[in-house]
């Protein structure tokens, strides 16, 4: 459905008449992600996920900080030339975004939407850069299993034993640079998500956590552009994982919306289908790490021409958790096309 004659705001989504685009990303990942079917697209692989830092959390601030600079490398623009940055991370108070951001002389606007931050900072990037109130923005999330293990879950040093429903945090980062010019994949709009939770409880099953989450962002969108699941080459979810896949395509398709042929989630494919890796990867670095490399350059290369990315997140701490509550959960879509 064009977007000439709608609306700038419908429901949930806003329409960006100004059509700014994607013009370069960058990414960086660890080695065990890049073993995978995603890895030959990875701008940096690393082959030590200390990265040559002293701490698990120096690496993650390292690895953002390094996509956010091959970003605006990418696009042939020197950093006076970002009018602002997006960012967020999974860690307390966002340090890895923040530290990071110390780095470049460049306004800041930290984010937080778990690991549906990367669709959050696109969305809202993409808003400034269509209302004129900058040129330029750089979108960038990243995580490190260690980091996140150490804060969520428990010391890697204790030897936890995993269970079959959980998934393995992606140590990776992503970033891409927006633009009011140039060449590149076009932002036509973003549905923002709503918190949704299911009263799911358990902090290793994130996947039956986030899909209530993600069914319900994508089925806004489809109301609010009028689009049907068909419509797209690839509808991409953020890190729903095996389980959680399931069912975002049954909860859609009870109301209505086939997704079933066109949905791939960024989790399920950024390791070795081979290996046992339970419900397959999470952290905000999952889909930032598999939009940024292998869909921009598969959409890059005409193989992707119209699709609709909804990242997830699940909104919990280690406090809410441990107090027994529930795990409240959002996604936002953009949907993107060349």
């Amino acid at each position: 459905m064009s977007s000439v004659n709608q609306p700038e705001k419908k429901g949930r989504t806003i329409f960006f008449k100004n059509s700014p685009k994607i013009i370069s990303t960058s990414t960086v990942a660890g080695p065990k992600e890049c073993s995978g079917i995603i890895g030959s697209y990875v701008e940096k692989a690393l082959d030590d996920d200390m990265f040559g830092e002293s701490t698990f959390e120096k690496a993650e601030c390292k690895m953002l900080s390094t996509v956010i600079d091959g970003a605006i490398k990418n696009a042939a623009l020197e950093r006076e030339q970002v009018d602002v940055l997006f960012s967020g991370d999974l860690l307390n108070q966002i340090i890895s975004a923040s530290f990071a951001a110390r780095d470049f002389n460049i306004p800041f606007l930290g984010v937080y939407s778990a690991c549906s931050t990367m669709s959050e900072s696109i969305l809202l990037a993409a808003a400034m850069v269509n209302a004129g109130y900058c040129k330029t923005a750089v979108a960038a999330t990243g995580s490190h299993f260690a980091s996140a293990e150490r804060q969520y879950r428990y010391p890697l040093e204790q030897g936890t034993t995993r269970p079959p429903q959980s998934q393995w945090t992606v140590t990776g980062a992503g970033a891409c640079l927006i633009s009011e010019s140039g060449d590149g994949v076009k932002i036509v709009n973003g549905t923002m998500g709503k918190v949704v939770d299911f009263g799911v409880t358990d902090v290793n099953n994130m996947g039956a956590a986030m899909a209530p989450a993600c069914a319900d962002t994508l089925i806004q969108h489809f109301k609010d552009t009028g689009t049907e699941p068909d419509e797209y080459d690839l509808i991409l979810s953020g890190d729903l994982g095996a389980l959680g896949s399931r069912i975002l395509k049954d909860l859609c398709w009870e109301k209505g919306f086939d997704v079933s042929e066109k949905h791939v989630d960024c989790g399920e494919i950024i390791y070795k289908v081979i290996e046992d890796e339970f419900q397959g990867g999470s952290g905000a670095g999952c889909s930032a790490v598999v939009f940024n490399s292998y869909v921009f350059t598969r959409m890059k290369q005409l193989k992707f021409r119209k699709v609709l990315f909804a990242a997830t997140g699940a909104l919990l701490s280690t406090v809410s958790s441990g107090q027994g509550e529930s795990i409240p959960c959002i996604s936002h879509a953009v949907q993107l096309e060349i």
